[in-house]
C-alpha cells in the first residue's frame, strides 16, 4: 500500500510540474506571437482630438487590429500545416502499428505450429524411437563418410 501511495505521489508532483511548465510556455508563446500587451491606454489617445482625428485614431485602430488578425492568420494556417503533418504521420504509424500485428499474428500461429510438432517428436522420442534413430543415424553418417571419401579419391 506505501508503495503505491508512494507512486501516486510521484505522479502527482509531476503532474504538477508538468501542468505549471505548460502554462508558463503558453504565456511565453503569446507574447512571442501577438507581442506584449503595453497599449496605451484608449481615452488617453482620445484627448485632444476633434472628429476627423477620431475617424483616424479609429483607422489606426482597425489598421492595427488587421494586423494582429493577420498574425493570427498566419500561426492558424501554421498550426493547420503542422495538424495535417501530425495526422499524416499519425496515419503511417497506425498502418505500421496494424502490419505489424498481422506480422505477429502470423509468427504465433507458425510458432504454435512448430510446438505442436516439436511435441509430436517429442512424443515419439519418448515412446522408444530414440532407441532405433541413433544407430539409423550412425549408419548414415558412416555411408556419408564412405560416399565422400570415395568421391575424393576417384576425383
Amino acid at each position: 500500500m506505501n508503495r503505491c501511495k508512494d507512486m501516486v505521489t510521484n505522479l502527482r508532483s509531476k503532474s504538477n510540474q508538468m501542468a505549471s511548465a505548460f502554462n508558463m510556455s503558453n504565456f511565453a508563446n503569446r507574447d512571442s506571437l501577438l507581442g506584449p500587451e503595453t497599449k496605451p491606454d484608449t481615452m488617453s489617445r482620445t484627448i485632444g482630438l476633434d472628429n476627423s482625428g477620431l475617424i483616424g485614431l479609429q483607422r489606426q485602430i482597425m489598421k492595427e487590429q488587421d494586423e494582429g488578425l493577420e498574425k493570427l492568420e498566419e500561426t492558424l494556417v501554421s498550426t493547420k500545416h503542422i495538424a495535417l503533418a501530425v495526422s499524416e504521420e499519425l496515419d503511417l504509424h497506425t498502418t505500421l502499428i496494424d502490419d505489424l500485428g498481422q506480422h505477429v499474428d502470423v509468427t504465433d500461429s507458425h510458432l504454435q505450429r512448430v510446438q505442436k510438432n516439436m511435441g509430436i517428436l517429442n512424443k515419439h522420442i519418448n515412446g522408444g524411437w530414440s532407441c532405433m534413430c541413433m544407430p539409423l543415424a550412425v549408419i548414415g553418417i558412416v555411408v556419408l563418410l564412405v560416399l565422400i571419401y570415395l568421391l575424393i579419391k576417384y576425383l
